[in-house]
């Protein structure tokens, strides 16, 4: 939760509505798509690979980091940064 709270202020860009740009914490030089539900980074794509079976819905700390970036976003009234 650390790692999204630090992305979620500094580390996220609304590309368009539902789709996100998510900053790397580990490689300046990349980032990730992130939909609501969704992650193109590693983590996400082996999350069941490590907890099938187990009822888990796939996480990352990039998933995280958007739903706290719109709950920061929907508290301050403030809308989300759309890049251009």
């Amino acid at each position: 939760m650390r790692k999204a709270n630090a992305l979620a202020k500094n580390g996220v860009v609304q590309i368009e509505d539902g789709l996100y740009q998510v900053k790397s914490l580990t490689n300046p030089f990349k980032s990730y798509m992130v939909t609501s539900d969704s992650c193109d980074c590693e983590g996400f794509r082996n999350f069941y690979k490590f907890h099938h079976g187990k009822g888990l819905k796939a996480n990352c700390s990039h998933l995280e980091a958007v739903r706290i970036f719109k709950a920061i976003h929907e508290k301050t009234g403030k809308g989300t940064t759309t890049r251009k």
